[in-house]
């Protein structure tokens, strides 16, 4: 089962990153203010990772794939990471689909 791993970043915002079963990062989310606010995005991807609509496959200038997830109101909630195919894109949209939905939450900012 995936989870998602809250830090905090050095410039004092946190973000969260969505780890599948096998440890690798399949979504990462833009910084947020605060930790309220970027839990309120983990639960913002376990609602919008159902819907395919959401998703917005990319590729970039470099002729890599990557896709984002996006909100009701078009702002994106997550980035993946580039792959080299559109296959392994796809793969990695799927794997956001199968895991957000139940992953558990890990807080590793300092209390």
């Amino acid at each position: 089962m995936g989870k998602f791993v809250i830090t905090q970043r050095k410039d004092g915002e946190f973000q969260f990153s969505l780890k599948a079963s096998n440890g690798q990062v399949i979504l990462s989310s833009e910084g947020y203010a605060s930790k309220a606010s970027c839990n309120n995005g983990i639960e913002s991807v376990r609602t919008n990772a159902a819907d395919d609509a959401r998703f917005e496959s990319k590729e970039s200038t470099n002729g890599k794939f990557y896709f984002n997830l996006k909100a009701g109101n078009s702002q994106v909630i997550g980035s993946s990471q580039m792959y080299e195919s559109e296959a392994s894109r796809d793969n990695g949209i799927e794997s956001v689909k199968n895991n957000a939905p139940d992953a558990s939450v890990e807080d590793e900012t300092v209390a």
